[in-house]
Formats: structure tokens, C-alpha cells, sequence
């Protein structure tokens, strides 16, 4: 059963957390987490681009020219797409990119981006993880104990709402509730930061 070290806030180890296989323990597949990536990143298109097909285009009733003696090529109406300022043949049109994959694989996509994290050791579990007032400045300290450099998720359970206010103006910081992590923004981040009981749940919601 895979393991996590309990860090305080000097990170010194204070203790030891088992995790669950199903999402901890797992081998990672690379093609599902670029199938769930590709999916979020679809789903979070607008889809609004639209162009005008000669249907749409105004004007154009009346034949511009006679159709023989111009030494012309024949043309019947100016919102043809040979003409400047005519249709577009095949352009986009409004439409919904959104889909989904089956939910077996989107979780085992999830399980893969966790158990590299704790693979590749940028897991970070205190035993308590909280600040004493909404200061960034105090958020900043915490994380400079830890040793954290890069982009960081913090994960909580959205019932400390210091926390939230202390790191959110932090630059490469982005604070999550369990709820609401997906394989995306976990690959943003370079370190994954939690508590004992976020991480709990965690483990649960997922469930």
C-alpha cells in the first residue's frame, strides 16, 4: 500500500499516511491523461467563431453584369466566395465542442497525474495546514519553509477561509477545494501541497 510522508511546517517528517491503492498505487498511463486533457481543453471552448455563408452575406440581388460580351467570366451574384467581401465556403459556425469519457477512464486518468505526483515526490502532506490570519506575507513564509519553488496546488476542504485569502494573490499559487481537482491543473502544478484530513477526503470524494 503506497505511503506518504507528514511533514510540519519545517518540513520535518512527523509521521507517515497510508494512501489508497486505486488512486496512489497505480501504474501511469500517459494515453488517458492525454485523452483527459484533451477533453477538458475542449470542453472549455466557447465554440461561438461563426462565418457567413452567400446566404448570409448582404447584397448581391441582382446580376452585376450581362452574362455574355464582357470578355468576362460569368458571375450571377456578388456574394459569391470568389468574390472579395462574398461568403466563405466551410468556414466555422457556433457549435459545441463538449464531450466526455467514460467515467472508469476519466478516474484512472486522475489516479495516473496522483500517483506520479507521489512517484515523482512533489506530494506534500501536513498535519495540519492553515495559516493564522488571511496575509499573504504568511502564506509566502509557509511555503518558503516548505522548500516549495515552482507552481504549487494547495488543496483544502473550503472550510478555512484564511487560507484561501492568504495564498490566493500569490504568483504560480492556485488554491483548490477536493471537489473541484482534475487532471489538467494538476499537471500546471509542480508540487501538489494538502493536509491529513483534505487528503482524506480526498481519497473519499473520489471513492
Amino acid at each position: 500500500m503506497p505511503a506518504v510522508d507528514i511533514i510540519d511546517a519545517n518540513k520535518k517528517k512527523t509521521g507517515v499516511m497510508e494512501l489508497s491503492d486505486e488512486l496512489f498505487g497505480v501504474n501511469p498511463k500517459k494515453s488517458l491523461v492525454h485523452e483527459a486533457v484533451v477533453m477538458q481543453l475542449a470542453n472549455a471552448r466557447q465554440g461561438t467563431a461563426g462565418t457567413k455563408t452567400r446566404h448570409f452575406v448582404s447584397g448581391g440581388g441582382v446580376k452585376p453584369f450581362r452574362q455574355k460580351g464582357t470578355g468576362r467570366a460569368r458571375a450571377g451574384t456578388i456574394r459569391s466566395p470568389l468574390w472579395r467581401g462574398g461568403g466563405i465556403v466551410f468556414g466555422p459556425h457556433p457549435r459545441d465542442y463538449s464531450y466526455s469519457m467514460p467515467k472508469k477512464a476519466a478516474r484512472q486518468a486522475l489516479a495516473s497525474v496522483l500517483s506520479s505526483k507521489l512517484i515523482e515526490g512533489t506530494l506534500y502532506v501536513m498535519d495540519k495546514l492553515a495559516v493564522s490570519a488571511p496575509k499573504t506575507s504568511e502564506a509566502a513564509a509557509m511555503l518558503k519553509a516548505l522548500g516549495l519553488t515552482g507552481k504549487t496546488m494547495i488543496l483544502t476542504t473550503g472550510e478555512d477561509k484564511n487560507l484561501y485569502l492568504a495564498a490566493r494573490n500569490l504568483p504560480g499559487v492556485s488554491v483548490f477545494r477536493v471537489e473541484n481537482v482534475n487532471v489538467y491543473d494538476l499537471l500546471k502544478h509542480d508540487n501538489l501541497l494538502a493536509d491529513r484530513e483534505t487528503l482524506a477526503k480526498l481519497q473519499e470524494v473520489l471513492k
